[in-house]
């Protein structure tokens, strides 16, 4: 008789994550290439295990290595100088913490479990060191806001290089995943995308390398980086060779298979000029565990690439939410009388989360 009653648990709990949500600046970073990873753990962080639950004022040997990543990427920023020591001094304290901050962490200043498990995965190598904070939000840009900047309707061409391929995925499940992935973006902003023949010409210029091939940022193996992609308007997205890629898990048992459609799909966003976000569930979160799919772009994404871009004149936030709503499967349980207004007070109640 009273639907909305039927509804107050979820408006309850809506309500409560509009008051309580935390405040993550998008910020802009720097201009080299955004790479994505996987949370395995590469070798060449391994030993970084023994430094959990340091914390400032220990002494332990082979800090300084810990140090040299934290450098690596932007968080100790010493010109010209790699004599750092084995102490975790407050310089090193504070570069924990804007490391936890930074990567949506519990902030501790100390070297916990989850920070660990972070520095040991494998991630994106370009330098996290963010420049001035823009607004009250979770999505990041790279240094600049660059973007595609074309006449409207704006349409960007993709292609395949014709050497730098894989071949134990055929050409037509390659392309029907990248495919997919462009329209993804293309569903929620005024951009269209189109496959040509003409790899010279293409704005984006997609191929699978392996080792040092020739752009500065080096692949190194299976489960470490995964791809790479350049902000606008360079163009360049490449993906590692020594990966398995996999475009259906139920044929391919391997276990550090990583999903092609899922690594596509984020790495378009960078070429769109979108760097990474904190928000886990986002697909702009830096890290993808093997056989783990995630092509479906959340709330954040979507604020971020139409902060660029503007809308898709078709795509309401209404739409993202039902679809989050239905893929979620029969928990909500909405009637088809009363879903509909649940769906637009989702939506409203987001859209002000992402707001304020």
């Amino acid at each position: 008789m009273f639907p909305f009653f039927s509804y107050f648990p979820l408006f309850l709990f809506l309500l409560l994550l509009l008051l309580s949500r935390p405040c993550f600046p998008a910020r802009p970073l720097p201009k080299p290439p955004t790479v994505l990873t996987v949370d395995g753990h590469n070798d060449t962080w391994g030993d970084f295990a023994r430094f959990l639950d340091i914390g400032k004022g220990s002494h332990v040997s082979g800090m300084s290595e810990l140090k040299q990543y934290f450098k690596k990427f932007g968080y100790l920023p010493v010109p010209n100088s790699n004599n750092f020591t084995d102490n975790f001094d407050d310089r090193f304290e504070s570069a924990v913490i804007a490391y936890q901050t930074r990567l949506g962490l519990t902030v501790t200043g100390k070297l916990d479990s989850d920070t660990i498990s972070t520095i040991m995965s494998p991630r994106c190598g370009v330098s996290d060191a963010a420049h001035t904070l823009h607004a009250t939000r979770h999505f990041a840009y790279f240094y600049g806001k660059p973007r595609w900047a074309k006449p409207s309707p704006v349409t960007l061409t993709y292609a395949f290089s014709p050497v730098n391929m894989i071949d134990y995925l055929s050409s037509s499940e390659i392309r029907t995943v990248f495919n997919r992935a462009f329209s993804r973006w293309a569903s929620v902003i005024p951009v269209n995308f189109a496959e040509t023949e003409n790899y010279s010409l293409a704005d984006i210029k997609i191929g699978f390398y392996t080792g040092d091939h020739g752009d500065g940022e080096p692949f190194d193996g299976v489960l470490g980086v995964l791809a790479h992609a350049f902000a606008p308007e360079n163009g360049r997205f490449h993906l590692d060779a020594a990966e398995t890629w996999a475009v259906d898990f139920g044929e391919d048992k391997s276990k550090v298979a990583v999903d092609l459609e899922s690594v596509a799909t984020h790495e378009i966003g960078h070429v769109l000029g979108l760097a990474h976000t904190p928000v886990k569930e986002a697909v702009m979160y830096p890290s993808l565990s093997p056989r783990t799919r995630k092509v479906d772009l959340k709330i954040d994404d979507v604020a971020g690439v139409q902060a660029l871009y503007g809308s898709n004149p078709n795509f309401t936030y209404s739409s993202l939410v039902e679809s989050a709503i239905s893929s979620s499967g029969p928990a909500i349980g909405l009637e088809n009388g009363s879903s509909k207004w649940v769906v637009s007070l989702v939506a409203v109640v987001l859209m002000l989360w992402l707001c304020i």
